[in-house]
């Protein structure tokens, strides 16, 4: 193997290059070689200053993920860092693209930064469940003190060169293409100088004078890190700088450290680290297979979900043409999509040059024939199968031949709509979430007879727009809606049977989910799909919409809603759930939380069991990322079959059948073979 880290010298000023791709990791060698080239150059006399740097695209970015769980090999980052800083010979860090985690934790050992315009920098552990473990809690406060350094730490998300330079973190911004030529020099300028040390900085001190810094800042942070126990962590680490000295806050770091990689919530989110890249990989599909031109996208409905769809592609650069039927429609939509932007500008994440030039991509129209000239077309219209089979033959006439044809039904026959066509290889799914243009999920739902090339384009399309893609097969509600139905059944059971509705929804929120199922419904909309004839009310939502509690909308649905949107149960809804439990004779008891999570969630493992089975998804993982990206399944949990795993599927066959429910054969055989869904 060849060795990662090599030295060479610039006169007085040794330059040490790490050379790890892609992102050169901080594994074993890489660790033992800089530990080798830092004791050297401070052993060589004729060494007045040291350059740290690295070759390829990136600075080190972060730990070496796969050695997680190892045993460890020597030496740890830990130590060569402390030895790197303990030198009376400058050392400086040259940042080139990205200095995360380990990475940052080097730049901050060296004793002096600096990087090109481009570099990003940042602590992103919190994000693996983890908080930094090679004291980057200890020596970031006390180099830019613990206000700066609570939203590097807890919140994960690295920032700009500049953003660091202004916190003092960074020491120079230099040439972006004379990084080396800058660093050399700015090193030789510090040479015969003391030098400064971030374990030895003074500027934590802002926490010691203002200790609320860090009730604030985590109440600031209270709904983001909700049930997370990094985040936490990472805010007892930074204010440990401020109490402890060096050696006692790393002690402590470490503490916090191993008690996070030895945790659930840690290896939840490493498998999803894991998870979201290998749902990229399609199993018949190979890697080098052609990917067809996306140059111009037709959206078909500018309502919502159409207006959400057709922004994806206009924000990413790619022209779009929206076809409704009526002025009046199509008018209210291309409305609707300025409306969205301008709001997103207001907010500071986009210019108002963006907006126009988003908006210029964009070209209404009321005429199929516009259409001829798309790469893709993407229907969005109501969820009918003759209305989609009626779209996708006029489709079929009007778009060009290899054009690729999608649809965005949420539950209907993918394979069916693409026999209304005389390209069935050319059509598939592109199952967005709503809002389209901020959710992340995009199911891609292969057909039966979809071409490789347009399953392979579809995917890198998704990364294009930034979605996070699972390819789905064709069933009703593919992976995501098909595990949501049977939850919704057992919800509706529950509240005949006794359980209070507002119980219903917080057992979900206790779990981690953003809201239940009845606050969802009140959001969505209790009347969408409903028929209206008051005359025929034959479920509860029907019954509701009858009485005008439509949901949030106007304020009252399942729950009342203030000015605020702030809810409280109903006592109309009370009277008609408890009527309609009297009407199907179902006697009343007290329903604890524990049966209500059991029968909430379980069912819906059985039903990704059934999936997997089926082989509707390729892999467990990827009905996880679904249910994380989709329906705010809480990520520390890791996603549905990943919990299923921690608790055991033998705890879960036990609780399906303790409530009588069914059992999957796939899931009774995993469960009594010992086995998991994701190992």
């Amino acid at each position: 193997m060849t060795d990662p880290i090599t030295a060479r010298r610039n006169g007085e000023v040794l330059i040490i290059v790490s050379n790890n791709p892609p992102v050169n990791a901080l594994g074993q060698a890489v660790r033992s070689g800089l530990k080798r080239e830092i004791e050297a150059g401070l052993a060589d006399d004729a060494v007045k200053a040291i350059v740290v740097r690295c070759d390829g695209r990136t600075f080190f970015a972060g730990a070496d993920i796969t050695e997680f769980g190892k045993a460890p090999q020597g030496p740890s980052l830990l130590e060569t860092l402390d030895a790197m800083e303990a030198s009376d010979k400058p050392v400086v860090a040259a940042i080139h693209g990205t200095a995360l985690g380990g990475g940052c934790e080097v730049a901050l050992a060296c004793h002096y930064r600096v990087a090109v315009p481009s570099a990003k920098i940042g602590l992103p552990e919190v994000k693996l469940g983890l908080i930094p473990g090679a004291a980057g809690t200890q020596r970031l406060p006390r180099l830019v003190g613990a206000e700066a350094a609570l939203p590097l730490v807890v919140g994960g998300d690295p920032i700009s060169a500049s953003k660091a330079e202004s916190i003092g973190l960074i020491d120079a911004i230099v040439g972006e293409d004379s990084l080396e030529a800058d660093a050399v020099a700015f090193a030789r300028a510090k040479i015969g100088q003391p030098v400064p040390r971030a374990s030895e900085g003074t500027k934590n001190q802002d926490g010691v004078r203002d200790p609320d810094i860090f009730d604030r800042f985590r109440a600031s942070q209270a709904r983001k890190i909700r049930g997370f126990d990094a985040p936490n962590a990472a805010i007892e680490a930074v204010k440990a700088a401020g109490e402890l000295s060096y050696a006692e806050g790393v002690k402590r770091e470490r503490d916090l450290f191993l008690k996070l990689m030895g945790g659930t919530q840690s290896a939840a989110m490493r498998h999803y680290f894991f998870a979201e890249r290998a749902a990229n990989k399609i199993d018949d599909v190979p890697a080098d297979t052609p990917i067809l031109p996306i140059r111009k996208v037709g959206v078909i409905g500018a309502g919502t979900m159409g207006g959400g769809i057709a922004m994806n592609f206009l924000t990413a650069g790619i022209p779009v043409t929206i076809l409704e039927m009526q002025q009046d429609a199509l008018d209210r939509g291309t409305g609707t999509i300025r409306k969205n932007y301008d709001a997103t500008a207001k907010r500071g994440r986009m210019t108002a040059d963006g907006v126009e030039q988003a908006m210029g991509r964009l070209t209404p129209t009321l005429d199929y024939a516009d259409l001829a000239d798309c790469d893709l077309v993407i229907e969005a219209v109501y969820e009918a199968m003759d209305v989609k089979k009626e779209v996708f033959a006029k489709l079929d006439e009007v778009a060009k031949q290899g054009a690729i044809l999608a649809t965005n039904t949420s539950y209907l026959d993918v394979d069916e709509i693409a026999r209304a066509t005389s390209r069935p290889g050319y059509v598939l799914g592109l199952h967005f979430f709503s809002p389209a243009n901020v959710m992340k999920l995009l199911e891609i739902v292969r057909g039966k007879e979809t071409r490789a090339d347009v399953l392979a384009t579809a995917m890198k399309l998704a990364k294009t727009i930034g979605k996070v893609a699972v390819v789905a097969g064709v069933c009703h509600g593919f992976i995501g809606n098909r595990m949501l139905s049977p939850r919704q059944q057992q919800a509706n059971a529950l509240i005949l049977e006794g359980a209070n509705y507002w119980d219903v929804d917080d057992v979900l929120l206790e779990f981690g989910f953003p809201m239940g199922p009845f606050q969802m419904a009140d959001l969505a909309g209790i009347d969408i799909g409903w028929h209206r004839d008051p005359s025929r009310v034959e479920t509860i939502r029907e019954a509701l919409c009858a009485k005008g509690r439509f949901g949030q909308k106007n304020g009252k649905g399942f729950y009342d809603y203030d000015e605020a949107r702030n809810r409280t149960p109903s006592e109309e809804t009370k009277a008609i759930v408890a009527e309609f439990a009297a009407r199907e004779g179902k006697p009343q008891r007290a329903v604890s939380k524990e049966e209500i999570r059991e029968r909430l969630l379980y069912p819906m493992m059985n039903e990704g069991a059934m999936i997997l089975e089926e082989g509707m998804a390729q892999r467990a993982s990827d009905i996880d990322v679904v249910w994380i990206n989709g329906y705010g399944w809480p990520l520390y949990t890791g996603g549905p079959m990943f919990w299923a795993d921690t608790i055991g599927l033998k705890t879960v066959v036990e609780g399906l059948e303790r409530h009588g429910l069914p059992v999957s054969n796939y899931l009774r055989r995993k469960a009594e073979a010992g086995e998991t869904f994701n190992r």
